[in-house]
């Protein structure tokens, strides 16, 4: 495996075409788009690693994934009640179908399912202890008491909040919405501002890929069928509208953030995590899906077979 992580990095290190940085949130568009990172954490407990994986980038929607997963232990199917699970085919920050399905989201991947799982999980909370919830959560399933937020990306995010706000705002006037737009918002900005290594954004997808069970602690996070269903969205809304592109060239649940970061999970083997700041014009790190679809043409681990 670390052969093949290697050559992986050292094929991609030629690449001239690296994508563009998500210079709309100014505080990313400082990031170097040279570096590049991929990391595999197996169910075995094998770990390797290649590039830079151990420099923190900022998650973004790939924290998604996490506040999902606690959102359905404290909903359980209630939860589908205030956001959908079938692809939008629309830009991650679209307002479109809000308007046409009585403000409720497509699915919890795009912004405005996002906003409403965090609205889901406050129940009545300050910012600050959801905030230290959703953190406690990721340190944990990560195993790693270091991961924090980056307050800067986290700011340069509330200063660029006027889309947001509107998806925010527009869902809140359908009733959509329980608590104040505006601590919702910033509750949800410092989600995305997580910063994580590849090497612990690997371990932290590890519970999806082992049926629910977290590594190395062997505690269950979640049941076997909810991890099922969490890759499955992850398969069918990861990659905003380019989901099906990742489907068909990769074949393993995922989800993307614009930080160009991408989480992997290969259920029953092993979670991948890719960076790459660069991306394409659907917002997905380029050079990361093409990492990741190399990864699967060496290990034959598509769900679909070889």
């Amino acid at each position: 495996m670390q052969e093949i992580l290697n050559e992986i990095v050292a094929e991609l290190a030629q690449e001239t075409e690296r994508g563009k940085v998500a210079d709309y949130i100014p505080q990313l568009a400082h990031v170097d788009p040279s570096q590049f990172a991929i990391s595999l954490a197996t169910v075995e407990g094998e770990r390797f690693s290649a590039g830079c994986a151990t420099t923190p980038f900022s998650i973004q929607s790939i924290s998604k994934v996490f506040t999902l997963t606690i959102a359905l232990g404290k909903w359980g199917d209630g939860l589908w009640s205030k956001v959908g699970r079938e692809p939008s085919g629309d830009p991650f920050n679209s307002i479109v179908q809000l308007e046409h399905e009585g403000g409720k989201p497509r699915n919890p991947f795009i912004n405005a399912g996002a906003i409403a799982v965090v609205d889901a999980i406050m129940m009545g909370h300050e910012p600050k202890e959801t905030l230290a919830e959703i953190l406690s959560f990721v340190r944990y399933i990560a195993d790693d008491s270091s991961i924090c937020f980056d307050h800067q990306v986290a700011a340069s995010e509330m200063e660029h909040k006027d889309r947001n706000a509107s998806l925010a705002h527009f869902m809140k006037a359908f009733g959509r919405l329980r608590h104040d737009v505006d601590k919702v918002l910033g509750t949800y900005f410092h989600q995305c501002a997580i910063a994580m290594s590849s090497e612990q954004l690997a371990h932290a997808g590890l519970f999806l890929a082992s049926d629910g069970v977290n590594r190395p602690s062997n505690l269950r996070v979640v049941s076997p069928q909810r991890a099922r269903r969490i890759n499955s969205l992850m398969m069918l809304c990861g990659h905003y509208d380019a989901s099906g592109e990742f489907a068909f060239r990769v074949g393993l649940p995922g989800k993307s953030g614009v930080g160009g970061g991408i989480l992997a999970i290969a259920p029953g083997r092993g979670s991948l995590a890719v960076w790459s700041p660069g991306l394409d014009h659907y917002g997905n790190s380029l050079l990361g899906a093409r990492a990741l679809e190399m990864f699967v043409q060496r290990t034959g681990w598509s769900v679909f077979g070889h």
